[in-house]
C-alpha cells in the first residue's frame, strides 16, 4: 500500500488513530471535504491543512510549512484510505449506498481497472466491513456523484468501453492501416476517426492496435511505431517550434498529435527553466504578506528626456570617433532615484518568484500556465534588466573618457566597462540605501585595472590612461587604513548586536574574517552545510541579522559590509 511521503502528515495520522472513534469519523470527513478543495498548481502550509482537519492549529514547529498541491492530493488519498482503515465501519450501517468496486464497475460498464484509474484522478475509496464479514474498500453513492459531476467526460467515455469481437478487431486493423496509407493523419487522430465511426471507446481502439503490432512486428499499421520519442526527434522539434514552425507542420512531419506535440514543447520548456541559474538579491519585502500585490500590483512608467532637455553627462574630445550607436546614449532614459529603486525591487523579486516557484513543475504533467506564468516573469525582468543597464550606459562612456583619449583604446574601455556594468544591476543590494552609479562606479574602476594590467603596447595615449588609472590606486591605498579602522568597529557592532549564529552567517557571507582587499566569503549554501540548515533558513537569519545592523550601523560601516 502506498505511504504518505510527508512526514507531518503522517504524524498527523498516528496521532489521530488514539482519539475517540467519533472524533476519527468527524476528521475523516473533513479530510474528504479538503480533498475536494486542494488545488494542485498551488502549494499550501501545513497549519492549513492540519486545522482543516482537526480543527486545531499544530503545536509543534513545522520543518516544511509548504506542501505541493499535487503531491499534498496524493498524501491526503492516501491518509484517507488508512484513517478509514481504523474505523472499518459496517457497510448497512452508513446513511448511503455503499458500492464495491464490482459493482462501480457494472453501473458504470467498465472494468474494475477503470475504477482503479479513476481513484487515481479523485475517486476517493474508504475500509468498510461487508456483509460477509471481509473489510474491503467501498465507495460511498455521495463520493461518487461528487467525483460523477467533476468528471462527466472521462465517465462517459469509459462507459464507451467495452470488448471488440474478432471480426471488429480485424476491422479496427484494416481500417487503420488503410487510413494511414491513404492520409497524412497521425495515429492519434486516425484511432479517434475509428472511435467515432465504430461506437467505441478510444483506449479500446488504441489497445487493439497495439497488441496487433506487438504480435505482428513485420507488419505495422502506421508509418512509425507507437512509444516515446527519441530525445535528438524531441530537440529537432522543439528548435523548429521556436523558429516560428507551426503545430500543425510539425504533427505531419513528426507523424504525432497536438497533444502530443503541445507535451514535447512543453517538456522542453520546463527543462529550459529548471536547468536555468537564476540568482537574485534577497530582500526581507519579498517575505512579508501580500508582497505580489504590493510589488508588481501596479504598472511601472519610466519616464525618457525629451529630445530638447536631453541630458549631457559628459565630453568627449574627437567625439565623432564613438560607434553611432554610442550617439544615441544622450536619449536614454534618466531614472531618478525612486524609479531606481523600483526597477530593482521588481527586477529581483521577479527573479525570485521564478526561483522560488519553479520546483512546481513537473515533468510527467507540466503545466501550461505555469510555464507560461515563470517566463513571463522573466521576461519582465529582461526588460528591466535592459531599462537599467541602457540608463547606465552613460556612466561607462564617461568614466571611460576619463582614461585615455585613444580612439581604439576608448572602444575597448567601453565594452569592458559595459561587461562591469550588467555585473554590477547582477549584485546590487538597493536595500542598502545607496545611489546604483556608486557600485557600477566601483566596478568599472575594477575592470579598467585589469585591462590596464594586462597591457604589453605602452603608447603615449595609453601610458596616460595607465598613469591616471594609478594615481586612482594610490589614492585608494592611502585610505587603506581608515578602512581598517571602520572594518574593525564594524566587527565590535557585530559582536554587540548579533547572536552568535546570526554573526556566523554574517562574518562568513560577507568575508569579515579574510584581508581588508581580498575578501574570502561564502555562499549561503557553504554555511547552511555548516550549520545543519536550509539555504532558505540561511538567508531569513542573514535578513533578520542585516536589519539589526541598519539601525545601529553609519553609512560607511554599512557600505563596507555590503558593498
Amino acid at each position: 500500500m502506498r505511504t504518505i511521503k510527508n512526514s507531518n502528515l503522517a504524524q498527523l495520522l498516528m496521532q489521530l488513530r488514539f482519539t475517540p472513534q467519533d472524533k476519527r469519523r468527524r476528521e475523516l470527513e473533513a479530510a474528504e471535504k479538503l480533498y475536494a478543495l486542494i488545488d494542485e498548481t498551488r502549494q499550501y502550509p501545513f497549519d492549513f491543512v492540519c486545522f482543516h482537519i482537526t480543527g486545531f492549529h499544530p503545536q509543534h514547529e513545522i520543518d516544511h510549512p509548504l506542501l505541493d498541491g499535487r503531491d499534498l492530493r496524493q498524501d491526503i488519498e492516501v491518509f484517507i484510505a488508512k484513517l478509514s482503515s481504523s474505523l472499518a465501519a459496517p457497510a448497512s450501517e452508513q446513511g448511503e449506498k455503499v458500492f464495491t468496486a464490482e459493482e462501480l464497475a457494472e453501473r458504470f460498464s467498465v472494468s474494475t481497472k477503470t475504477i482503479g484509474r479513476w481513484r487515481g484522478r479523485g475517486l476517493l475509496a474508504r475500509r468498510f466491513v461487508f456483509a460477509d464479514g471481509v473489510r474491503r474498500y467501498g465507495f460511498l453513492e455521495s463520493t461518487v456523484e461528487r467525483f460523477v459531476q467533476d468528471n462527466p467526460k472521462l465517465v462517459a467515455q469509459a462507459g464507451r468501453f467495452r470488448r471488440l469481437t474478432t471480426r471488429e478487431r480485424q476491422q479496427v486493423v484494416r481500417q487503420a492501416r488503410s487510413l494511414a496509407t491513404r492520409t497524412s493523419s497521425s495515429r492519434h487522430q486516425i484511432i479517434e476517426h475509428l472511435c467515432n465511426k465504430l461506437g467505441v471507446a478510444h483506449e479500446t481502439v488504441r489497445y487493439t492496435l497495439q497488441e496487433y503490432e506487438k504480435q505482428h512486428p513485420d507488419k505495422p499499421v502506421f508509418r512509425r511505431p507507437s512509444g516515446r520519442m527519441r530525445p535528438t526527434e524531441a530537440a529537432e522539434l522543439y528548435r523548429l517550434h521556436k523558429q516560428g514552425i507551426a503545430v500543425r507542420q510539425l504533427m505531419a512531419r513528426f507523424d504525432r498529435s497536438r497533444a502530443t506535440v503541445y507535451r514535447l514543447i512543453n517538456q522542453r520548456r520546463a527543462m529550459n527553466l529548471l536547468a536555468r541559474k537564476i540568482d537574485f538579491v534577497p530582500s526581507e519585502e519579498f517575505l512579508r504578506e501580500g508582497a505580489r500585490r504590493q510589488i508588481l500590483g501596479h504598472p511601472l512608467k519610466v519616464d525618457k528626456p525629451e529630445p530638447d532637455k536631453r541630458v549631457e553627462p559628459f565630453e568627449l574630445v574627437g567625439e565623432s570617433l564613438l560607434p553611432e550607436y554610442l550617439q544615441v546614449l544622450k536619449t536614454t532614459a534618466v531614472l531618478s532615484r525612486d524609479e531606481e529603486i523600483e526597477l530593482f525591487r521588481r527586477y529581483n523579486y521577479l527573479k525570485y518568484l521564478v526561483a522560488t516557484e519553479r520546483h512546481q513543475i513537473r515533468l510527467a504533467a507540466v503545466s501550461a500556465s505555469l510555464l507560461s506564468q515563470l517566463e513571463d516573469h522573466l521576461e519582465q525582468a529582461e526588460s528591466i534588466r535592459r531599462v537599467l543597464i541602457e540608463a547606465n550606459l552613460r556612466l561607462v562612456v564617461s568614466i571611460a573618457s576619463k582614461h585615455t583619449g585613444d580612439g581604439a583604446n576608448f572602444s575597448e574601455l567601453v565594452s569592458k566597462g559595459n561587461f562591469a556594468l550588467i555585473q554590477a544591476v547582477e549584485e546590487f543590494d538597493y536595500t542598502t540605501g545607496f545611489r546604483f552609479s556608486r557600485r557600477a562606479s566601483l566596478n568599472i574602476a575594477k575592470e579598467y585595472a585589469k585591462v590596464s594590467g594586462r597591457s604589453t603596447e605602452l603608447t603615449r595615449r595609453r601610458a596616460e590612461s595607465l598613469a591616471t588609472i594609478q594615481r586612482g590606486l594610490r589614492q585608494t591605498a592611502a585610505d587603506v587604513l581608515a578602512i581598517e579602522r571602520t572594518r574593525q568597529s564594524l566587527a565590535e557592532v557585530i559582536r554587540e548586536e548579533l547572536d552568535e549564529r546570526e554573526q556566523y552567517v554574517i562574518l562568513h557571507h560577507f568575508g569579515l574574517l579574510g584581508a581588508t582587499v581580498r575578501k574570502k566569503t561564502k555562499t549561503l549554501k557553504q554555511i547552511g552545510d555548516e550549520l545543519g540548515l536550509t539555504k532558505e533558513r540561511i538567508r531569513q537569519i542573514e535578513l533578520t541579522a542585516l536589519q539589526k545592523l541598519r539601525q545601529c550601523l553609519s553609512k560607511e560601516q554599512f557600505e563596507l559590509l555590503t558593498g
